[in-house]
Order: C-alpha cells, then sequence, then structure tokens
C-alpha cells in the first residue's frame, strides 16, 4: 500500500480579471513508505506548487485545487487549516528552497527548532533544546550547542539548510519533501546534502520526494523519477531506465544539457531551444510542441496521451527512438 497517492492534482490561479492559469494539471504519482521519488523539470514546471498542494501551504485565496491527495487512509485536500497544522511536522515534513528566507531572521536556531518538538511532541522546554541539539548533531552541524543560541544569519548557507532539514525531521515524519535543498549552495555542500538526505532515508525510512531542476541531482538518490511539463507528468521511469533509454524529447534535452565526464574534450553541449514560456496549453496540443526537436504536425493539433509502456510512463506523440 503506497503512503502518499497523488491523483490526478490539479491547481489552478485566478485573478480577477483574467483566465485561470493551469500550473499544475492532472500529475498522478505514488510514494511507497521508505522510497524515493523524483519531480524533475525547469523553473516553472509545476514542481514546487505540486508540493506545497500536498502540504496544504498554499493561499487561502486566488486558486482553486482539485483532484486527490491519500496520506495512508486520509485525504489531505479536505482536511481544515488546523487539522493541516497537526500533519505538517509530524507526519509530513519539508525542506524549503531557501534556507534564509524560510527561517525566522529574529529568532535563534533553537527555538525554532524546539518550536516544532513542543508542538507536535508535547516536550517540555529543557528536553526540546536536549532533543535539538542532538538533532543538529545528527545533521552534521558542528558544536551544535552553540549554534542553538546563534541567529541565521550566523550560520552558512550549507548549516542553515542542515538546519532547516533538522527541524523537518525533528518530529520523525513519515514522508519528508526537499524543494531544491541544494540550490544556491557550491558543489561541495550540495555533494554533503545529497548525502545526508540519503543516509537519513536509508536509516529512518522516511519517505522522500526529491523536487529539483537537475536531472544530476537525482541520479544517485531516486529509486524513481517523474519528469514535469507544463504542469503534467510526460515521463515517468525508474531512475536507471530513464537515464538509459529517455524516451520523452524533453527528458533527453534535460540529459543532453548536462556534461558529462566522458564526452570528448571540446564538444558543445546541446541546450533545449527557448523557454518554459514558448508553450501552448495541453488542450488540444503538446505543450512542448515549439521546443521539440521531434515535433510533428500531430503534435501542435492533438493532446498526447498517457501510454504505460514496460514500467515506463510516457506522454508523446513521436518519442526518441531506442537505440540498440
Amino acid at each position: 500500500m503506497a503512503l502518499l497517492e497523488v491523483r490526478d492534482l490539479t491547481v489552478q490561479f485566478r485573478r480577477r480579471g483574467e483566465e485561470p492559469f493551469t500550473a499544475v494539471d492532472g500529475v498522478s504519482f505514488d510514494v511507497d513508505p521508505g522510497q524515493t521519488i523524483g519531480l524533475v523539470g525547469e523553473s516553472g514546471c509545476g514542481k514546487s506548487v505540486t508540493s506545497l498542494a500536498i502540504m496544504g501551504l498554499l493561499p487561502r485565496k486566488g486558486n482553486q485545487v482539485t483532484g486527490s491527495v491519500r496520506f495512508e487512509d486520509t485525504e489531505l485536500l479536505s482536511l481544515s487549516q488546523s487539522q493541516m497544522r497537526d500533519r505538517r511536522g509530524r507526519d509530513l515534513g519539508m525542506v524549503f528552497q531557501d534556507p534564509l528566507s524560510s527561517l525566522n531572521p529574529v529568532v535563534s536556531i533553537g527555538l525554532q527548532v524546539t518550536e516544532v518538538l513542543e508542538r507536535h511532541r508535547g516536550m517540555a522546554r529543557k528536553a526540546a533544546m536536549v532533543e535539538a541539539t542532538e538533532l543538529l548533531d545528527k545533521v552534521g552541524i558542528p558544536d551544535p550547542g552553540r549554534r542553538l543560541s546563534e541567529y541565521p544569519h550566523q550560520l552558512s548557507g550549507g548549516m542553515r539548510q542542515r538546519a532547516l532539514i533538522a527541524m523537518a525531521l525533528a518530529c520523525r515524519p513519515r514522508l519528508l519533501i526537499a524543494d531544491e535543498p541544494t540550490t544556491a549552495l557550491d558543489v561541495t555542500i550540495q555533494a554533503q546534502i545529497l548525502a545526508l538526505l540519503k543516509e537519513l532515508v536509508t536509516d529512518t525510512g522516511t519517505a522522500l520526494i526529491m523536487i529539483t531542476h537537475d536531472l544530476g541531482v537525482v541520479a544517485g538518490l531516486c529509486d524513481e523519477v517523474n519528469v514535469l511539463y507544463g504542469g503534467r507528468v510526460v515521463e515517468r521511469a525508474a531512475r536507471h531506465e530513464l537515464f538509459a533509454e529517455p524516451r520523452h524529447p524533453y527528458t533527453h534535452g534535460l540529459l543532453a544539457s548536462i556534461p558529462r565526464l566522458d564526452a570528448p574534450r571540446g564538444e558543445k553541449l546541446v541546450p533545449i531551444k527557448g523557454s518554459v514560456a514558448d508553450n501552448i496549453p495541453w488542450d488540444g496540443a503538446c505543450a512542448f510542441a515549439p521546443r521539440c526537436p521531434n515535433a510533428l504536425d500531430t503534435c501542435t493539433q492533438v493532446t498526447p496521451e498517457q501510454e504505460s509502456l514496460a514500467n515506463r510512463l510516457l506522454r508523446c506523440h513521436n518519442p526518441v527512438e531506442v537505440t540498440a
């Protein structure tokens, strides 16, 4: 039985006098206990909005969320704000993209970590401070006792991100969502954060949803990868199958734009032409068609159906040929 079941999740943003904008368009996926799932795509493809909808963190006005998000036997979309507050932290944890803006700048790290422990685990302040010290030590922050009294601006970017991970893991949630946790970090710190997440998932059995625009990040972390474009999943496959034989032209383009160590000296990267803004609505077409090197006439006239082929989901009229 899946820990999390997302079915036909759709998020529309509405402004008075304007047409609704669909940021997430019928996204479906499952997360099993202890499994690591990747949501991959360029900025603007709907990855972060999907995670915020799951966590119930979208603004209360100006948007419409439909579909189903079931955590075990509970429909999260039907819960009230107070009920979701009880779920967040206890059952569902989230590591946000920018730790400097996610942490309260005028509250010490210690109080921000202990607040979670007191709210969801009912711990006294003194016991919570001891637990907070252990959490900071577990995520690799040096001299954790001293860091508890410091403020976010006194920590490096890597330590702030580790503090966020400690807060997310404070109540031992069964599902952790990491929204581009390595953005704006140097390569060395990125590797440390990814290794830390992998170790925590292995040690605690926590399920993980990794959101990123970089396929290289999920290469050694995710069990299954969902590639999003225009708010829809265009390809889903196990990690090794996806990297070995990407079938959707968008997935193929993302991989081709990553430098390879085994590439000949001087070989140029192959970027995806255009930008995410150069798309067309999924109603009656493929949103990726204006940027697709494999586009056919039918791609701008017919919406591609979702096909399931050999444990792979694919949404494309003219997929990349499999090499022999």
